[in-house]
């Protein structure tokens, strides 16, 4: 049995995350340093020459202070625990480039970074453009999954990821006039390219979607009909401020709920859903020039339809569209008035923590970044590089003896992202360029989760969830990912990553060229594997259980080396103290 409390992750109910240190700002390096300080004497220059008087020499300046040290580099622990946040798995390389860059350098290296291929472009290079797969969804997992495992831009690529499971669109219930694998991939291009840009435009570009407005059937909504007693589409109007700004109560800045005589108060109510339904009428494919043949059409912002679109006024959330406003204006004051709610903030950012750092964010940690999204510093709401950059330079997401030393700290790493870390650890390729993953959804022989193939718009886990009958419950936490976590779900995901690690995925080959020299020294290629995927996580107990299941198998030929490889790498995969990421 592994035994390490740095894997446990149900508290008792006395324990508290770890207390964080005032926010930095959204640019230095949170990373500890001393600042040398110094009694700086204001000189005065005395003017006695101009004024033509004399006698004795002017002060001499005071001497300029010192020059704050160079904080620390991280160390290569240190650096790894970052990667599990910051990216989608550490690498040897990456290890090294966080150290000698900073966590902050590293971000900016990242930043700057051009985008990768989009997917659209990948499924029109492979040829599926072709009007023989307008009704099939081909390409689409090995386009998505070729991005997640391939493309450099680690940064980008997890934030994307995070956002496709806030703002949920899945593939699967697409239904439109076909060519659902580029509906699909232009939503999940949209994110991407709104990754570091604004939260607000990030709102309007999702809103004008085909795919979500196929997803959340808005497409072809149209304005009451009262002859018939047909009434707008309500779906998006009430899934666009429950689960993507606003939820469901009123919050303060930290997140936590706002309480007027000890009860929480909602945010909205029916007339709202009915009001905000008006905003989205009218809204349908741009079908410019009338034709499905190709795909193109996908991914342009949804267009009106003039006969279908409600011109009364719109009323919610405290706000009136005037009658007569035109769909473009009514949509873009909408979105105003829903941006401008002060719990935007701290719903969104809570969720971006979780799903990056930790689930038990606390109030303080979720309030200054909430304070960097209303405000980055210049001024602008909702810039998400500011928040992305404040969120991962925060002491509570650096400061790793803190974390350690708590129960309540860390979350359960998602099935996908174990097997993203795994493929990014060890240089996976697809020789064939085909990256043939498919649909890992499966809870039996898979992952039980696919990208942007969550079954409802709930995404695969809720932020809020807890285990029933836990002690993470009895200690009012929550463990979102453990939604997905059951006696099927844990199993098959550790056969399918077996498969993987020994080679077994469609074509993916594995490059384990660092680890075969460490093959006959159990210890020394666990202390790699624990660095390289959990970040120093497993402890002595843990190490110590697997080398000895290691060192009884056979040792000192290339098909032996490469099984104690194939071992090693999945119990680490599979112990406890790797699956919570601390």
């Amino acid at each position: 049995m592994l035994d390490d409390t740095a894997c446990e992750i149900e508290p008792s109910a006395s324990a508290s995350p770890p207390s964080p240190s005032p926010a930095p700002s959204p640019g230095p390096t949170p990373a500890p340093r001393r600042i040398a300080t110094a009694a700086i004497t204001t000189a005065t220059a005395a003017a006695l020459a101009a004024c033509g008087g004399g006698g004795g020499d002017a002060p001499a300046p005071a001497p300029a202070p010192a020059p704050a040290p160079s904080p620390p580099a991280p160390t290569e622990a240190e650096a790894s625990r970052f990667l599990a946040q910051a990216s989608l798995g550490a690498t040897r390389a990456e290890i090294a480039s966080v150290r000698t860059l900073g966590f902050a350098g590293w971000l900016d290296a990242q930043f700057a970074l051009p985008a990768s291929t989009t997917r659209w472009d990948l499924l029109v290079a492979s040829g599926l453009s072709d009007v023989s797969n307008k009704n099939n969804q081909a390409g689409f997992d090995n386009v998505t999954w070729q991005k997640l495992l391939s493309s450099p831009d680690t940064l980008r690529q997890r934030i994307t990821l995070a956002l496709s499971e806030i703002m949920v669109v899945s593939i699967d219930g697409l239904v439109g006039p076909g060519w659902k694998q580029f509906t699909a991939a232009a939503y999940l291009d949209l994110l991407e390219a709104n990754a570091f840009g604004n939260h607000r435009t990030l709102l309007q570009q999702i809103s004008l979607s085909l795919a979500m407005g196929e997803y959340l059937t808005y497409r072809g909504s149209a304005k009451a009909n009262t002859s018939t007693g047909a009434l707008p589409d309500e779906n998006y109007a009430r899934e666009l401020m429950q689960l993507f700004t606003i939820g469901l109560v009123q919050l303060k800045l930290d997140g936590t709920p706002q309480l007027a005589a000890g009860a929480t108060t909602d945010t909205y109510g029916l007339a709202d859903i009915t009001g905000l339904a008006r905003v989205f009428t009218g809204w349908d494919a741009d079908l410019a020039g009338g034709t499905t043949a190709t795909p193109d059409f996908a991914r342009r912002p949804m267009t009106q339809v003039a006969s279908r679109y409600e011109s009364g006024a719109k009323t919610f959330l405290g706000t009136t569209i005037a009658a007569g406003t035109d769909a473009t204006a009514s949509l873009t004051q909408a979105l105003d008035a829903i941006f401008a709610h002060a719990n935007v903030a701290p719903f969104f950012c809570r969720q971006m923590i979780q799903h990056l750092v930790t689930s038990n964010p606390s109030p303080a940690y979720v309030a200054r970044i909430a304070t960097v999204f209303n405000d980055d510093g210049s001024g602008v709401r909702g810039n998400l590089r500011a928040v992305v950059r404040a969120l991962l330079l925060d002491d509570e997401a650096r400061n790793t003896s803190a974390a350690a030393a708590s129960t309540s700290y860390g979350k359960l790493r998602e099935p996908m992202l174990r097997f993203i870390g795994w493929a990014r650890a060890y240089g996976v390729t697809s020789p064939s360029g085909v990256w043939n993953i498919g649909n890992t959804s499966d809870p039996a022989t898979r992952l039980a989760q696919s990208p942007l193939r969550s079954s409802s718009v709930f995404n695969f886990f809720r932020p809020g969830y807890v285990p029933p009958n836990s002690a993470i419950g009895s200690a009012t936490l929550v463990a979102p990912e453990f939604q997905i976590a059951n006696e099927s779900s844990v199993v098959g995901s550790l056969n399918y990553l077996q498969r993987a690690v020994a080679g077994s995925v469609g074509d993916l080959t594995p490059d384990y060229g660092s680890l075969l020299p460490l093959a006959d020294d159990a210890n020394a290629l666990l202390a790699e594997l624990n660095l390289v995927l959990a970040a120093n996580q497993l402890g002595a107990a843990t190490l110590a259980a697997l080398a000895t299941a290691i060192a009884t198998m056979p040792s000192g030929t290339d098909a032996a080396h490469r099984n104690r490889v194939y071992a090693a790498l999945l119990l680490v995969l599979a112990a406890p103290a790797y699956i919570v990421q601390k």
